[in-house]
């Protein structure tokens, strides 16, 4: 069994968290600033943090270009909360010279769960994950408003849609990462290794 190598942008966010969870999923993970760093890796994850923030600091340091070139090739993307913002086609509540990465073929609105002090936790169905529902951390988070024919959803919370994939391309709006079961990182861990 082939052990993938996933960089997680580390730019801004919960970076740390991911590279633990990923791999206790047996995955070789690193964390990823530059664009050759980025050639290295079989696939990534975008951490939550602040979108805006995120952007700007993917122009800054030179990522945001072979960012896009590399989702458009194929390689296999996971984004959590911020992640999900940065991985959609199209936002709702963004700045006007926000960036996104694309990816999947979806509406995103930024926040929409409410302000940092409306955070909550919630257990959360997710198609195709065995053992229960998963733990979901909601952190000033978004949801999907719609998504487009190739894009499937695997989870809703309270009628909203909360985790979306398209091909190699996946997204929730909550934080696996900081609950310690590590199945949701173990689902992309598997759909990155059916590539390689």
């Amino acid at each position: 069994m082939t052990t993938p190598v996933i960089g997680v942008l580390a730019l801004q966010g919960d970076v740390r968290e991911h590279l633990i969870a990923l791999a206790a999923a047996d995955a070789v993970a690193r964390p990823v600033r530059r664009p050759e760093e980025l050639a290295e890796v079989d696939a990534l994850v975008i951490p939550g943090g602040e979108s805006t923030t995120m952007s700007k600091l993917a122009v800054l340091f030179g990522m945001l270009e072979p960012l896009r070139e590399r989702v458009r090739a194929g390689m296999p993307v996971y984004g959590t909360c911020a992640g999900m913002i940065m991985l959609a086609d199209k936002l709702l509540d963004g700045r006007e010279d926000q960036e996104t990465l694309g990816g999947i073929d979806m509406i995103v609105r930024r926040n929409a769960f409410g302000r940092q002090n409306e955070s909550f936790e919630a257990r959360i169905d997710f198609a195709g994950i065995d053992g229960g529902p998963v733990e979901g951390v909601f952190i000033r988070a978004p949801w999907v408003e719609s998504v487009g024919a190739s894009a499937e959803v695997l989870a809703t919370y309270d009628g909203h849609t909360v985790a979306v994939r398209q091909g190699n391309v996946l997204a929730t709006s909550f934080h696996p990462e900081l609950t310690g079961d590590d199945r949701v990182h173990a689902y992309f861990v598997d759909m990155v290794r059916a590539g390689l």
